[in-house]
């Protein structure tokens, strides 16, 4: 089963306001194993409340940043994944750029917008391989 790799801050959690909720609730929908992705550091973490959420997180604490396509080669290493086992949402377009150059199946939130219905696509279409 695919695992879900979803963006911290400003994706997953909102700065000054948490968790996101209606995000968390449709990923809820899903039986896949979810680990949220960040660049924080261990101050940082804390300060978004991302010590609280209900799922695993990975950080490289800037070194380096997920632009740099090491970030998603370290990452699969550390968990031992495979590149085809794993989807990625992300809101910042050069980190979705990043994995999608080492082979990662990415896709960009727009976190104006909010379109979790445009996300709910992607998640279903993407896991359904």
């Amino acid at each position: 089963m695919k695992i879900i790799l979803v963006d911290a801050v400003n994706t997953f959690v909102i700065e000054g306001e948490g968790i996101f909720d209606k995000m968390h609730d449709l990923l809820e929908t899903f039986p896949n194993r979810k680990i949220i992705l960040t660049n924080a550091n261990d101050e940082q973490a804390k300060g978004y409340g991302l010590d609280t959420v209900p799922y695993e997180v990975f950080s490289l604490k800037h070194n380096p940043d997920k632009t740099d396509p090491e970030y998603f080669k370290k990452m699969l290493e550390h968990f031992h994944f495979k590149k085809d086992n794993v989807i990625y949402f992300e809101h910042n377009n050069d980190a979705v750029k990043s994995a999608q150059s080492i082979g990662i199946t990415a896709y960009h939130y727009d976190s104006e917008k909010k379109d979790l219905e445009s996300l709910k696509v992607f998640l279903k279409t993407s896991l359904q391989v």
